[in-house]
């Protein structure tokens, strides 16, 4: 697939030479990208192009060459048969059979595994607990279950149990005309806002244009003041994980009711945590990612950040570097929701998941730890509880 790449660059007219090509393999054996086509694209970007004004040819040709390649078929170097991971039959345990199944002992010894297993499997498997297959208890494929696994050609959950899932997903942007099934969002939301005048004066303000009239007589004295602006800048942070997908409608109402009632409103899509990136553009968010950085430096602490998701994930994807089911994360999530948080003091987490159920999983008290005990159920109800908040914290 290099030589491809190299050979497509020089078929483009790019000013590539043997040796930069050389480099690039060099680099790549020393290990500075192994974990993430980002790394890859950045890596190979300097070793290959000279010329700026080439950088747009060089993107369409990665583009190209690279489409759909994913991280962990780069990091280990290898293809899964489509054989091995063929839906022929599914493992549905009872909870007593579940509870006697023993995950494989943590993250960096589920990774060596896979890594050993890649190099030592030959043929498919079904059933069992070593081998990637299906229909199993190996930590490893599709249709089975373990309790601590790696997700391999499944389509979409079973049990939400996966801490890493080797698959490209999509996930469609939510839908910010969607018609209110109720009022109730909406006049809870006007909690938030805040009026202040500001800008010409271009309102005729009838109040003061009566008195200052009176004043001279009866002789018309108008009074214009500057126009009512919502005044209030609000940032939401919206998480369109796989486990989010029962809870698309109330998201979506949220989201609706959010644009109609703020005019300063900025929005960014996460999976399951923030980390290092966040997007505007499901359908984009491996090519026009913008970085947690930038939205730190752009939006000022006076913004009321709102994130809203089920908090539902593997404690991994919180704690641990790596520990992201969709690419090699450099840092925890958690360092990432201090950094937010930390900036964006006027915050508030809404949860739709049903508030009795929070302290059954353990991701939810770690988020709800990080966001100092500011995660509200997306209830009407919790909506006003969070207003409250964010209106009241300093």
């Amino acid at each position: 697939m290099l030589s491809n790449f190299f050979y497509e660059l020089k078929r483009a007219d790019m000013q590539v030479s043997v040796k930069e090509y050389l480099m690039l393999l060099e680099a790549l054996q020393a290990g500075l990208a192994n974990y993430s086509v980002d790394d890859f694209y950045y890596l190979s970007r300097a070793a290959l192009v000279k010329d700026e004004r080439h950088l747009d040819r060089f993107d369409q040709v990665f583009g190209h060459v690279f489409k759909g390649l994913e991280y962990l078929a780069d990091l280990f170097g290898e293809d899964i048969p489509e054989e091995w991971l063929r839906k022929l039959a599914e493992l549905n345990p009872t909870e007593q059979e579940k509870a006697g199944i023993e995950a494989m002992g943590g993250w960096e010894k589920l990774m060596e595994t896979l890594k050993q297993r890649l190099e030592e499997q030959e043929k498919r498997h079904q059933g069992g607990n070593k081998w990637i297959g299906t229909a199993g208890r190996s930590p490893f494929g599709a249709y089975g279950y373990n309790p601590e696994g790696v997700r391999i050609g499944q389509d979409g959950n079973r049990h939400n149990r996966a801490v890493k899932v080797w698959d490209k997903r999509e996930f469609r942007n939510l839908d910010d005309t969607v018609e209110i099934g109720t009022r109730n969002i909406k006049m809870a939301l006007r909690k938030l806002r805040r009026f202040a005048r500001s800008g010409t004066p271009t309102k005729l303000d009838i109040s003061d244009t009566i008195r200052s009239t009176a004043h001279n007589g009866g002789y018309l004295d108008l009074k214009m003041v500057p126009e009512r602006h919502n005044s209030v800048n609000v940032l939401l942070f919206l998480d369109v994980g796989g486990s989010m997908d029962p809870f698309i409608k109330v998201t979506e109402e949220l989201f609706s009711a959010a644009r109609s009632e703020f005019k300063h409103l900025e929005y960014f899509y996460f999976h399951n945590c923030p980390y290092e990136k966040l997007w505007k553009d499901n359908w984009r968010r491996h090519t026009e990612a913008t970085p947690t950085w930038d939205v730190l430096h752009t939006y000022g602490p006076d913004y009321k950040a709102i994130f809203v998701g089920d908090a539902s994930m593997s404690p991994y994807e919180i704690a641990m570097p790596g520990g992201s089911v969709e690419h090699m994360n450099q840092e925890a999530g958690a360092a990432w929701m201090q950094r937010l948080t930390g900036h964006f003091r006027h915050a508030a987490w809404l949860n739709p998941t049903p508030e009795k159920y929070w302290h059954y999983t353990q991701s939810i008290s770690m988020v709800r730890e990080l966001m100092e005990d500011r995660m509200f159920p997306l209830t009407l109800d919790g909506l006003d509880r969070a207003i409250k908040d964010l209106m009241a914290w300093k």
